[in-house]
């Protein structure tokens, strides 16, 4: 009987304590959201509350805060990631464009050079071997003996001659150029001299110096520096008129009885992709 009257009374304790706590929250919360002019009391009590709610909602917010920024930067990399990988590609495509306008330049050079020299017909070939120990003594092409190309063809690019074919097989020709060291065939050149022209043989290269020497010129002949070297024509393979290149300098031979030419190339001979043979039309 009197632990039920004791437990009679801890729930009326309990009912009366939520009933103040629910006039209590009540009261406050229409303090808080009243428009009407509070009392002083009233005002305390309302920023005692708002208070109380912004410490409580401080974290709550900062976290929110948190995982945003943290989503943005999530994002914002991604972002960063993708347009790293554009520019990488837009990167390898300039360096693609890059190649094929050289190439393209190559071979406009090359069409010029056919569209001007007569009396021949041309082979367009491209560059598949060049030996890094004898870098200006040969080269290998993809066009042979299936393709009509003979031994003597003259090789152009588009800034004049570089050489001769040598050797050939069924697919491929290898073309000794002018600046080898072993120079065996000596080509006979014409240097033109006002109206008129001078000829000489092109009889060798000084690597050191980079320049052709041309020998076989009267000491008697005046030629000028930046006068143009060409082929003759003379013999059953060069067609006439192939540029070779201009006069850099002129001495005397070791017995003062001939005059010898210094000659630099027109042909950048460190690039050579592309290179057309001429077959004179006799």
């Amino acid at each position: 009987m009197y632990k039920k009257r004791q437990k009679n009374k801890r729930n009326k304790i309990i009912i009366i304590c939520t009933l103040i706590c629910c006039m209590i929250v009540g009261v406050v919360v229409n303090i808080v959201i009243t428009n009407r002019d509070l009392t002083i009391f009233e005002k305390a009590i309302k920023d005692s509350v708002l208070a109380i709610e912004k410490t409580i909602s401080y974290p709550f917010n900062l976290i929110n805060e948190k995982i945003k920024e943290n989503k943005e930067k999530n994002e914002m990399y991604e972002e960063y990631s993708k347009l790293k990988q554009e520019l990488i590609k837009n990167n390898q495509y300039k360096l693609e464009n890059e190649e094929l306008k050289k190439e393209l330049e190559e071979l406009k050079k090359i069409l010029e050079i056919n569209s001007s020299l007569s009396e021949h017909t041309e082979l367009n070939a491209i560059v598949i071997n060049r030996d890094l120990g004898y870098w200006y003594d040969t080269i290998t092409v993809n066009k042979g003996e299936h393709d009509g190309v003979i031994v003597g063809m003259p090789a152009v690019v588009g800034d004049g001659l570089i050489g001769k074919v040598i050797s050939t097989t069924t697919f491929n020709s290898t073309i000794r150029l002018i600046t080898a060291s072993d120079v065996v065939d000596k080509i006979s050149v014409k240097i033109q001299n006002g109206e008129d022209y001078v000829y000489g043989i092109l009889s060798g290269y000084d690597n050191d110096n980079k320049i052709h020497i041309i020998e076989g010129i009267s000491h008697t002949d005046k030629v000028a520096n930046g006068s143009i070297v060409t082929t003759t024509g003379m013999g059953d393979i060069f067609p006439s008129g192939i540029m070779i290149g201009k006069i850099t300098g002129v001495r005397t031979d070791t017995f003062d009885l001939s005059n010898v030419l210094e000659m630099k190339s027109s042909v950048n001979f460190d690039n050579i992709n592309y290179v057309t043979l001429l077959k004179r039309n006799i």
